[in-house]
């Protein structure tokens, strides 16, 4: 576990997602869950003695399933944007760890077995503040690489979490992606409001303003590689010529690249499918 403030901290031990914790006078506020529910058991009892309250609460920062699997085993109100209540509508009622290889950190998880999606017991639009004892805790919907994503902001100790708007040494996930409100996003993250936030990553922990830079260049260089084969209109199986070209980026032991290679393959096809060909469109999973 690493301290990045004042009673913040973030885990980068469990498969899938960097986590977080908030140690509240109220008690521990979890941003993300492990996939497991073994490892989300640990992660509880892992912070208990980092908080003196007797309260917990679990912040999803969207729905991808790397992230909101765990919920149950934590054990806790959840908290996320109201979009997550239609994705986990889209989804089958009981998650199962089968189907198609999307690149996501569950899938290398074993024995997963059936999961059941938990709702959020609050939800949101635009903006929430939770008062969970101590300094405030802001929420904010800033959809980009999920219509659902979210930011957890806190101003007194200058740290934003943003999810998988910037990723770290990987490529992003892109099936569910609206690109141009990514870029949105991430331009409003590199604005002079945020200069002197510690900027966590949901895959990576902290990031340098560079990294930011570079996430924002790649994302507008797919999504102009996108729409040229839309000008085309090109077949959503052009997307495959894609994967290396972008693949390029990232250095990594031989089985990790296969991983980010069928993350990009399955994300690109997917992506380009619901934006330019929606009469083809299947619902897909999370990648």
């Amino acid at each position: 576990m690493e301290v990045i403030a004042e009673k913040v901290y973030i885990e980068n031990n469990f498969p899938g997602v960097t986590l977080g914790l908030i140690a509240a006078p109220r008690g521990p506020v979890f941003i993300d869950a492990p996939p497991s529910a073994d490892d989300s058991r640990s992660w509880r009892a892992a912070v208990m003695d980092l908080s003196s309250g007797p309260d917990r609460v679990l912040i999803h920062l969207d729905s991808h399933p790397d992230r909101t699997i765990g919920a149950r085993a934590m054990d806790c109100p959840v908290i996320a944007h109201e979009k997550i209540v239609q994705a986990f509508r889209n989804r089958p009622t009981i998650f199962k760890a089968q189907g198609d290889e999307t690149g996501a950190g569950w899938e290398g998880v074993a024995s997963l077995g059936t999961v059941r999606w938990v709702s959020p017991e609050i939800s949101f639009t635009e903006k929430l503040t939770l008062h969970w004892g101590g300094n405030p805790i802001q929420l904010e919907h800033h959809p980009g690489p999920t219509a659902d994503a979210i930011w957890v902001i806190l101003p007194e100790e200058k740290v934003i979490f943003v999810g998988d708007l910037v990723v770290k040494q990987q490529p992003p996930f892109l099936a569910q992606a609206n690109l141009l409100s990514w870029v949105e996003a991430l331009k409003e993250l590199m604005s002079p409001i945020y200069r002197r936030f510690t900027i966590v990553s949901g895959r990576g922990g902290v990031v340098a303003p560079q990294t930011v830079k570079a996430q924002l260049e790649l994302i507008e260089a797919i999504h102009d590689r996108l729409e040229r084969l839309a000008a085309r209109e090109a077949a959503p199986e052009a997307t495959e010529k894609l994967v290396s070209h972008f693949l390029e980026h990232y250095r990594a032991p031989a089985i990790r690249i296969k991983h980010y290679e069928q993350r990009l393959r399955y994300g690109l096809y997917h992506y380009y499918i619901r934006h330019y060909r929606p009469s083809q469109r299947a619902v897909p999973n999370e990648g």
